[in-house]
């Protein structure tokens, strides 16, 4: 059940965003794949305990993971988002609230580090030529 909902919230993340194929090649996208499987065993955990912890606390430790793999904090926090989709066919009306608190959170430490990651403004392509170098 898990790898079906976790391609499930890519596919809904990459519907949600024409630009995100052509940012991410094949091998790219079977990581964000294994990346949502994480996120929906995090997921199972959050709700079975009724915490948000266990997500929360994943998004803290995985966030510079995704920096480093070059992924967008605003596109793990889409692919959240699909998941958040996606669960809404599976979970009952009870378990909804647990899911939602728990990605509700999740998002909020994403938004953090893609604030103090730069993803909050676009970068100016002058500048970021003259940055490089015109040669690089």
């Amino acid at each position: 059940m898990a790898p079906a909902l976790a391609a499930r919230a890519l596919e809904i993340a990459v519907d949600g965003d024409p630009t995100f194929r052509s940012r991410y090649n094949e091998a790219a996208l079977r990581n964000l794949l294994r990346d949502a499987e994480v996120f929906v065993e995090r997921l199972a955990l959050c709700v079975a305990a009724d915490d948000p912890y266990f997500l929360e606390q994943f998004a803290d430790q995985t966030a510079t993971i995704f920096r480093r793999r070059h992924v967008g904090m605003d596109d793990v926090i889409r692919l959240l988002e699909g998941l958040r989709s996606a669960a809404r066919g599976v979970l009952s009306p009870a378990e909804l609230g647990a899911a939602d608190r728990a990605i509700d959170d999740g998002i909020r430490v994403f938004l953090w580090y893609r604030q103090i990651a730069g993803d909050a403004r676009k970068k100016n392509p002058i500048l970021q030529a003259l940055y490089k170098g015109i040669g690089s």
